[in-house]
């Protein structure tokens, strides 16, 4: 993939990969995310001539090329946001949020006693002779809604993955998305969604794109626009 080099460069942020939250000092919550697209995307337009920053995933499984000249890591869901806002006060043209953000983090962990009451348990790392436990998931603060005020001039893009459901529901919800956050686009995927990939724009119009060849070639021209 060889991306066209038109116009000003821009500065360019792309979020790639998983976050993850802790359940003890030792063990982890996280998803699948390798990271692949994210990286991909801020390969692609950094050899467009673009500027570009990536945040990946310290979790991140992809083991591509990253001919990138700024990478940082993340951790959490918390990290994750407190670098977006440190690269906000420098400014960027364009956010592209294709991190998989926790969507949960883990509360109280409890035993059941045998009268069938809950005693909430304190440990460095919980172990398999308690029996089982019960973990509370609390919801994590979700990051895109906050990057409209973070990067107010910025061309805000989204990530909506839909398991459940059909393409229509697909298309509602990233829709849904993106008039709640304020993005200027969402890209949708995933079960429900089917096959490749669908460009969602703020006018309302949904471009199917095959594979993430075409995706990248999309979002570019987009940039651009």
């Amino acid at each position: 993939m060889t991306p066209p080099t038109r116009g000003q460069p821009l500065h360019c942020v792309v979020t790639a990969g998983p976050t993850w939250e802790p359940l003890d000092q030792v063990r982890r919550l996280t998803n699948r995310s390798t990271g692949r697209l994210g990286c991909e995307l801020a390969a692609y337009l950094e050899a467009a001539g673009h500027q570009v920053t990536l945040l990946r995933g310290e979790m991140s499984t992809w083991q591509g090329r990253l001919p990138i000249g700024s990478v940082q890591s993340f951790s959490t869901g918390a990290d994750l946001a407190d670098r977006l806002r440190r690269l906000a006060v420098s400014g960027a043209d364009a956010v592209f949020h294709a991190a998989a953000v926790s969507d949960f983090g883990v509360g109280q962990v409890c035993a059941r006693r045998p009268d069938g009451t809950l005693v909430r348990l304190e440990a460095g790392k919980f172990s398999t002779h308690q029996g089982t436990l019960w973990a509370e998931l609390i919801p994590t603060a979700k990051i895109l809604p906050r990057l409209r005020e973070w990067f107010p001039s910025a061309k805000l893009v989204g990530w909506k993955y839909e398991v459940d459901g059909d393409l229509a529901s697909a298309l509602r919800a990233g829709m849904a998305q993106l008039r709640a956050c304020r993005t200027d686009a969402t890209v949708v995927n995933g079960p429900a969604y089917g096959p490749g990939f669908g460009l969602l724009t703020s006018d309302g119009r949904h471009v199917p794109l095959a594979d993430r060849a075409a995706l990248y070639a999309a979002l570019a021209a987009w940039l651009r626009v």
